[in-house]
């Protein structure tokens, strides 16, 4: 028998409207941790985007390490697999490997390619062991898969979802005839499965899925035991496959997601097959807080407010307007003044000659909100070229607009 976790798109470094998120992602990785220790967890499974940020800072990469070495401390049978994200440098997250591996950790970020530019499916194959030291899972340890990266397909329909079903189909053909009756296979992806749920108006989400094709969940074949994906911050299972399931994000990245149930799931592996599948609900340590649009008496409303225990919630605050109001962000910091909250954000929109509003430029508007510097750059530059930022530019744009900032807080000191 063999136990694992599955969990993704931790986005350590996010910050919150900027609202520091240490504390938060402290809260959940001590969480996690007494969850391997109590429920003997044999395999950490972490489907991609491990950062917010392709270049993360010195803080949130410490706070990785500092959780990789503690739970494989505390746990001498734990093995942890990490598989990168979108959001994260495939390259700066496998380059420590030899490190890792010492403490039973496997990372796969690059597709590698072989002399004659066949993929290298070895590279892409991790075996997990039971606490008898046998092999009782073959692992399928897929990152983000970007262009090049999966087979070219002669095909009609959608090059991408076609090269992706591919690679899994050629890297299941292998795994397939080297196990045995009492191995399971598992697969790990970071992709957006059709038929998997976001929120309709989660304009980070799909800032995150990046336009994107879908892939079929039929790319997951049955004689997969168990397929753990991330990409969705959704926790949900796909096409109603009770072993094709996104674990979800560990923390609300936006306040479309403030009602998701956010965790991880626990699955038991024994005789080839998952046996039990179980979700586990993390804490929340700050929830979220919306004032719905359009209410009459807007500074009267924030200030009647309920109070708060100890944490103080974000909030959200939705305006309809007739016309701008100047004035309006005071006013709610004033009905605020005595109130535990913090104030992440005001949301308005104006009424049109028809008295309804508009909705195209507001859904720019409140995208606009939602995303970084780097994804709004990230996504001018798809919409222009049709293709993703090179790699080589998004460094580049992240350390300009660093120097941009170190050069206002210089000023500013």
């Amino acid at each position: 028998m063999i136990r694992i976790l599955h969990t993704a798109d931790w986005h350590l470094g996010q910050t919150f409207f900027g609202y520091d998120r240490t504390e938060e992602h402290g809260v959940f990785l001590n969480w996690l941790a007494e969850e391997i220790r109590q429920k003997e967890i044999d395999a950490l499974i972490i489907a991609g985007d491990v950062f917010d940020v392709s270049n993360p800072s010195a803080a949130s990469q410490s706070m990785y390490y500092q959780f990789i070495y503690r739970v494989t401390a505390e746990n001498p049978y734990l093995q942890i697999v990490i598989v990168a994200g979108n959001h994260d440098s495939a390259a700066r997250l496998e380059a420590p490997l030899p490190l890792l591996q010492a403490m039973r950790t496997e990372v796969r970020g690059v597709v590698r390619k072989l002399e004659g530019g066949e993929i290298d499916y070895d590279h892409l194959t991790v075996e997990l062991k039971n606490r008898k030291g046998e092999v009782e899972l073959l692992c399928m340890a897929v990152p983000f898969l970007r262009q090049g990266d999966y087979p070219a397909v002669q095909t009609e329909g959608n090059p991408y979802a076609e090269g992706v079903r591919e690679l899994y189909a050629q890297l299941l053909q292998r795994l397939w005839k080297r196990r045995t009756e009492n191995q399971a296979i598992l697969a790990i992806g970071h992709l957006q499965a059709t038929g998997s749920e976001i929120a309709e108006k989660d304009y980070s989400e799909r800032t995150v899925i990046g336009g994107l094709e879908c892939v079929s969940p039929e790319t997951f074949s049955e004689q997969i035991a168990y397929t753990a994906l991330g990409h969705i911050h959704k926790a949900q299972r796909v096409s109603g496959r009770e072993n094709v399931r996104y674990a979800g994000s560990p923390i609300p990245m936006s306040f479309a997601e403030k009602h998701y149930h956010h965790g991880v799931v626990m699955v038991t592996f024994d005789g080839g097959c998952a046996v039990d599948i179980e979700r586990l609900e993390c804490p929340k340590l700050i929830p979220l807080v919306s004032v719905p649009n359009g209410e009459p008496g807007l500074p009267e409303v924030v200030s009647e407010l309920p109070e708060t225990e100890a944490v103080a919630p974000y909030l959200e605050v939705k305006v309809l307007l007739e016309e701008p109001e100047p004035m309006l962000r005071q006013e709610i910091e004033d009905a605020l003044a005595d109130k535990n909250y913090r104030l992440a954000r005001i949301v308005s929109t104006y009424r049109t000659e028809t008295g309804n509003t508009t909705k195209e430029n507001e859904n720019w508007k409140r995208g606009l909100q939602e995303m970084s510097p780097l994804q709004i750059a990230q996504s001018a530059f798809e919409k222009i070229y049709q293709v993703e930022m090179p790699v080589e530019l998004t460094g580049l744009f992240e350390e300009a607009y660093l120097a941009a900032t170190r050069k206002e807080e210089e000023e500013e000191e």
